[in-house]
């Protein structure tokens, strides 16, 4: 087993094998993440990821899930995932799960077929970084994806019956656009569909285009309260027939009154270390239980984890 640089993966991935098939991310350029900045994307030799799975049967007497990566591994040609899928149901066929990281670029490039015919050969979630669904914070942090084309991806996975994990960051829109990114990603999360969604805080290495237009005063992080305030407007979000009704300035160009909500019941995280609350539930139906949470860590900020315990 072989690994070149350092090895990410989602918080759900603990205790899985850890294979990577595609070295760094073939995008690289959002500016809050610090990632992959050191490696020059490659795609590895199926060869060598034959290898390093021969190479950890050996090893481990039992492994219950595998996830693949580096950043957007479902980048690379269906035919040879497939052969990658096929090798891991022949050497490990206790493995219950096999995750793969994806931009949304990449699923809207496969057909559904294509993704029908993955799941057949053992891919069981797909991780979306989506990280807002507003269209100016994507474009500010150059993230090369649209708020359309995150939902559509989303969607076409669950309708091929590949569950999706989509990831979005409280504090990414900064001071100016705190509001617009709750909002906006509130809606999203309901229309999208997806079967889980992780909210992470941002938390800005050194080495991320970010931390000089932090330093410049370009962009303005968020104290631990605001984010929490995000959060809650986030949340309450959710509820589309509210959100039109106090933010429908957002979609006044919207040529359809129809609005679609949790077309699926969706697992809704945010326990990870970044977070200033950790939240716990399924949308809709526990949306009002983890507002009232915020709501009293909006009354006592002691609540709020110490910044201490929130390093990664």
């Amino acid at each position: 087993m072989r690994y070149e640089g350092d090895i990410y993966r989602p918080p759900s991935e603990a205790y899985s094998y850890l294979l990577q098939v595609t070295i760094g991310c073939s995008h690289n350029k959002c500016t809050f993440c610090s990632m992959f900045k050191a490696k020059q994307f490659r795609v590895r030799p199926v060869e060598e990821v034959m290898e390093d799975l021969e190479a950890a049967r050996k090893y481990y007497s039992r492994v219950g899930r595998i996830f693949l990566c580096d950043g957007d591994a479902l980048c690379l040609k269906t035919e040879k995932i497939i052969v990658i899928l096929d090798k891991i149901k022949e050497l490990f066929p206790e493995c219950e799960r096999v995750g793969i990281y994806a931009r949304s670029t990449d699923v809207l490039r496969k057909s559904e077929e294509e993704l029908k015919e993955l799941v057949a050969h053992g891919l069981g979630i797909v991780y979306i970084g989506a990280e807002s669904g507003s269209d100016t914070v994507l474009k500010l942090i150059n993230k090369g994806v649209t708020r359309q084309e995150i939902k559509e991806s989303v969607k076409k996975c669950e309708e091929a019956g590949l569950p999706t994990s989509v990831t979005f960051i409280s504090g990414m829109g900064g001071k100016d656009l705190w509001k617009e990114h709750a909002v906006e990603t509130g809606t999203l999360i309901a229309e999208m569909g997806a079967s889980y969604v992780g909210l992470l805080t941002l938390m800005v290495n050194e080495a991320a285009p970010i931390y000089d237009q932090i330093k410049k005063g370009e962009f303005k992080l968020l104290s631990g309260e605001e984010v929490v305030e995000e959060t809650h407007l986030l949340l309450e979000c959710t509820d589309l027939n509210k959100a039109r009704e106090s933010y429908g300035e957002y979609w006044a160009s919207k040529d359809s009154d129809i609005w679609p909500a949790f077309p699926r019941q969706c697992v809704f995280r945010s326990n990870h270390a970044s977070n200033y609350v950790s939240l716990r539930g399924n949308l809709p139906q526990d949306r009002n239980r983890m507002l009232t949470l915020l709501e009293r860590a909006m009354e006592d900020i002691g609540l709020l984890k110490d910044e201490r315990f929130r390093m990664l």
